[in-house]
């Protein structure tokens, strides 16, 4: 089996999506669903092992050889980016039971674990695969589970939000498409590693370009990089909790990894510092980080509020890819491990209060944090984490990330994050003000801790937050050697 392992994790979840739409009404769907991403979880454990200590492993499906048949070329980079989808996945079924119960109607239980898996099986298919119009496959099944998904929340707004999202990432696959086409055309080939031997080579220099130039801007939409991102906040906040959750810790991430394979494996070293993607990116993350983060704070509603910190935090994964240092790129995948771990907690903490009040605005906690103290600690800790406060996982990325700009002597950029961490401690402190500062008001005085089976998965990665924020063994450890792979430079 352990030959196979890099297959099953995309394999095990997609062969259990039909089944676990077809079980009866019950629990039955959420044990099957349960156990799956516990197994991807144990899997992707394994994979990242092994690659680390017995290296890149290649995996040849169908028995056909490489550039004609797909390839599974997994690396660190790919090994890292898939332990973060298949934990999250692992922390995030268990906590479902209770909440998709309250928020999903009955005869559509099943479905929506379905569903789920098939985004699983998505976004894991995503980070494996060594072939980039497989990697557009994968893209569409987890991005059309997705919209399914967003669309069972329970207010209206959910299809709304659900088209809105569905139109603009038609537009980013429709973009990563021709891009494929392009760079097809012009080197005869899809996989990804004879692509950064051949394009060096190509004859076709404007249509190489041009093809860069489409991928980029479709895993831009993908990756709701400002200003690509305006589908983001509707998503989050009208999906139900489970997805939100899954989605904010996921799906940015995967687009992220997607964005550094393309931008310094697919392409030659060199090439994206020929064309203006660096600079662009530079602009873009740190108009996004000051932005969205002065958005979050005029927001009302809890999970638009962490939506819009969202597409700030994408914000210095693109500011890290940007300035294309061995450090920088170390400081952009370890924040896409700690992001998930944060917004994780975050939202999980919030659905929580959902679970427990019915909504999450602002004027319903006022508060709760004396009422509900573990999940107001969880939210705590996370926004700790968020702002990147030392002893938490937020931290050490941006830590990393300004030493790359100082390195670089990109001051702009260092005046960004810390503009950016100043900003987190604004909307962060207006969300601990109204749970615990503001009185409480007579509806919440009833008010009860959540149940253990969402307190746990969200303490689960509050003490991850804190766990990485003191030891980085595993995360700069895994995340330098992800982008020595990605940069090609000695360790």
């Amino acid at each position: 089996m352990e030959s196979h392992i890099s297959l099953l994790l995309v394999v095990v979840p997609l062969i259990a999506a039909p089944l676990v739409a077809v079980l009866p009404r019950g629990r039955w769907s959420w044990a099957i669903a349960t156990i799956v991403s516990a197994l991807c979880a144990v899997f992707a454990v394994a994979q990242l092992w092994a690659v680390l200590y017995e290296g890149t492993i290649i995996y040849e499906l169908g028995g056909w050889a490489p550039p004609w048949g797909i390839e599974y070329r997994i690396d660190a980079v790919n090994a890292f980016a898939a332990l973060i989808v298949a934990a999250i996945a692992a922390v995030t079924l268990p906590y479902a039971l209770l909440v998709v119960e309250r928020e999903i109607s009955e005869e559509k239980i099943p479905l929506f674990y379905s569903a789920l898996l098939l985004c699983l099986a998505g976004l894991l298919g995503i980070t494996q695969t060594g072939d980039i119009f497989n990697v557009f496959v994968f893209l569409e099944i987890s991005a059309l589970s997705t919209y399914a998904l967003v669309s069972l929340g329970k207010q209206r707004q959910a299809l709304t939000a659900a088209y809105q999202y569905l139109i603009m990432g038609t537009v980013g696959a429709t973009f990563y498409l021709i891009g494929v086409g392009l760079i097809y055309s012009a080197t005869g080939s899809l996989n990804m590693h004879d692509l950064s031997i051949l394009l060096p080579e190509a004859l076709h220099p404007k249509t190489v370009e041009t093809g860069f130039a489409f991928l980029m801007i479709g895993i831009a939409l993908k990756l709701a990089l400002f200003p690509l991102h305006l589908w983001l906040p509707n998503a989050y906040t009208y999906a139900p909790t489970v997805v939100t959750v899954f989605l904010a810790a996921t799906a940015t991430k995967v687009a992220m990894y997607l964005m550094l394979r393309i931008l310094f494996t697919v392409f030659p070293q060199g090439f994206a510092i020929a064309s203006p993607a660096e600079e662009l990116l530079i602009i873009a993350g740190i108009a996004g980080i000051i932005i969205a983060s002065v958005s979050a704070i005029y927001q009302d509603d809890i999970k638009r509020l962490l939506a819009y910190s969202s597409v700030a935090q994408i914000g210095y994964m693109a500011l890290g890819a940007g300035l294309a240092s061995l450090t920088s790129v170390t400081a952009t995948m370890v924040h896409m491990f700690n992001h998930a771990m944060m917004k994780g907690a975050l939202f999980m903490a919030v659905g929580a209060i959902i679970y427990r009040v019915g909504a999450c605005r602002m004027e319903n906690i006022h508060g709760l944090g004396k009422s509900m103290p573990w999940t107001f600690g969880a939210i705590i800790i996370g926004g700790l984490s968020l702002v990147g406060v030392p002893g938490t996982a937020g931290f050490i990325s941006k830590w990393y990330l300004v030493v790359a700009a100082l390195e670089q002597e990109a001051w702009i950029s260092v005046l960004a994050i810390v503009i950016g961490s100043l900003l987190a401690v604004v909307y962060v402190g207006k969300l601990i003000e109204a749970l615990y500062f503001k009185p409480i008001t007579e509806t919440n005085k009833e008010v009860k801790e959540a149940p253990m089976l969402l307190l746990v998965p969200t303490w689960i990665l509050v003490i991850a937050n804190i766990y990485f924020g003191l030891d980085t063994t595993l995360t700069v450890g895994v995340a330098s050697e992800a982008a020595t792979a990605l940069l090609g430079e000695p360790k």
